[in-house]
């Protein structure tokens, strides 16, 4: 497994890494991605996994890089400090190797969020600080906010057919040295990636390399400078499939057909003002019911 810095802390990281978001499969996928080398795991007090990471990191803690995320109701001081602690406790650990904000929350000063934060990791109980959903924007006034320590990580949705990003936030990022971990680094799955390639030409690279589509999907991924990413796997075959996409890269050859044939897309404001403000489960019906529509239609709103 290639390792990636974190920041500019020092730290190097597995560059593909475990998530956890709707994540139901036990411990076992989990331990055995960890013994493949993604010794970096991804979850959040919102997921309903930190138990399960905890029997999946049990006696191996000194040597995984971990990840959590404390929800956007408790950015006020006293409900962070409760916040980091119940996840200590559901985690089994004695410090959170990079909490992370889940998403922004304008209601609540980010001064006052991130000073706690700070705090935390001056008393020992948090190592890193970083964000997730964050625009350039709002990474700068957190960076700001966090004054005497580094933000190191933004976490965004990024993928081969999603490149919302690309404009603002990922060279913000470079430019900070600011390292972004991509969720949903393959969509919602292979068959949204289909749908934006035409010409199947990420199975024609995979028939070529010998590695699995997926594989190329996310080493799409890992090629971006400064980019890991935290696929999510429910069977060891699938987490292990995921590994095996770092170790090694598309060619520039490669990348420029995949440049030249994919047809991705960027999210719209109202694309972000849907996903914001819909119900749960209409964003879900929405979901399941983009599945009946052609191709050409679904390339619009995977």
């Amino acid at each position: 497994m290639w390792l990636k810095e974190l920041g500019r802390t020092g730290v190097h990281i597995p560059e593909i890494g475990l998530g956890t978001w709707n994540y139901h499969a036990g411990p076992g996928p989990l331990r055995r991605g960890l013994e493949a080398g993604a010794l970096f795991i991804d979850t959040a007090e919102s997921y309903g996994t930190e138990p399960v990471v905890r029997e999946a990191i049990d006696g191996l803690r000194n040597r995984v890089f971990l990840a959590t995320k404390v929800s956007p109701q408790n950015y006020r001081r006293a409900d962070l400090l409760r916040s980091v602690d119940a996840s200590l406790g559901r985690l089994g650990v004695d410090v959170i190797d990079l909490l992370q904000l889940h998403e922004p929350n304008r209601a609540i000063p980010i001064q006052e969020t991130l000073q706690t934060v700070a705090d935390l990791i001056d008393a020992g109980k948090v190592r890193y600080a970083g964000v997730s959903n964050f625009s350039a924007s709002q990474l700068d006034q957190a960076r700001q906010a966090l004054g005497r320590h580094p933000v190191v990580s933004n976490q965004v949705r990024y993928n081969l057919i999603d490149r919302t990003v690309e404009p603002d936030v990922l060279p913000y990022c470079r430019a900070h040295s600011v390292t972004v971990i991509a969720y949903c680094p393959l969509a919602r799955g292979l068959d949204r990636i289909r749908d934006c390639d035409p010409t199947d030409v990420v199975g024609e690279i995979a028939r070529t390399t010998g590695k699995s589509p997926a594989q190329v999907a996310l080493n799409w991924v890992l090629c971006q400078e400064g980019v890991v990413a935290i696929p999510k796997g429910n069977s060891e075959q699938h987490v292990l499939d995921n590994c095996g996409a770092s170790g090694w890269r598309l060619s520039p050859e490669q990348m420029a057909l995949i440049e030249s044939r994919i047809r991705y897309r960027r999210r719209t404001r109202l694309d972000e003002l849907a996903r914001r403000y819909l119900p749960r489960p209409l964003q879900a019906a929405v979901s399941r019911g983009v599945r009946f529509l052609p191709p050409a239609l679904r390339r619009r709103v995977h």
